[in-house]
């Protein structure tokens, strides 16, 4: 138990402990972490390090990440040496064929190019880290947009035909950034210049304060449509 978290951030903290300690056993260590090197993900990579560090995490490198994340996946490795941390690149072919056929920026242009890319760059590799899994974890909240609002802690993900564990489902950004700065969690340094959610470079910007926190991820698209294919937008329950 931390001395320097809330009672109430406490009890969440071990209520995570102990769903990450089921799903270990309950999934016979077939049981991967999505670590997208976000706030949320931050604070999931350090709990699996303290609670169980057997849980291996994966790093999706788009090949257009900025700096500051690429920086903070080596800070990671330094800090949590316990934990495997493997990297997925998109397939070198399948980059070339896109960028030949649409061009270097194509996802400005539509929504059906952009998801494209996000396809090429993202689903696919996911499906590679994926491969022989029963589960895996996310750091999706409800709080984070308009097409996560109904996400469980344990839902079935019919596209990729597993489990889906979100441990901090419930979690509210400051609770997020309460536990990041109590325990001293590294994170990614575009976050003090704004940029409450992070993906890649170009299609990253900051936002204004008072700003929902995904307005800065495909700002040019609704925020219906703000979801790249790695998480379906009406998830399933299976309670």
């Amino acid at each position: 138990m931390s001395d320097n978290l809330t009672p109430e951030l406490q009890a969440k903290v071990e209520a995570i402990s102990a769903l990450l300690q089921k799903a270990v056993k309950t999934y016979n260590g077939e049981l991967v972490f999505a670590n997208s090197l976000g706030a949320e993900d931050v604070v999931i990579a350090d709990l699996i390090s303290k609670y169980s560090p057997q849980i291996a995490n994966f790093v999706l490198d788009t090949g257009r990440l900025p700096e500051e994340t690429l920086n903070l996946l080596a800070n990671m490795r330094d800090t949590y040496p316990n934990l495997t941390v493997k990297v997925y690149y998109p397939e070198a072919a399948d980059v070339e064929a896109y960028v030949a056929e649409n061009g270097i920026n194509a996802f400005y242009e539509s929504q059906e190019l952009r998801k494209g890319c996000c396809f090429v760059r993202k689903i696919k590799p996911l499906k590679r880290a994926l491969s022989g899994q029963q589960a895996w974890i996310t750091g999706l909240r409800r709080e984070q947009s308009v097409t996560r609002d109904e996400i469980q802690f344990e839902e079935w993900d019919e596209g990729n035909n597993m489990h889906k564990l979100n441990p901090l489902a419930d979690w509210s950004e400051k609770e997020v950034w309460a536990y990041i700065k109590a325990e001293n969690v590294p994170y990614n340094a575009l976050h003090d210049q704004h940029y409450p959610s992070i993906g890649c470079a170009p299609c990253t910007r900051s936002v204004t304060l008072g700003e929902d926190v995904r307005s800065g991820r495909w700002w040019w698209e609704n925020p219906e449509s703000k979801e790249c294919g790695l998480h379906p937008a009406t998830p399933l329950n299976i309670k």
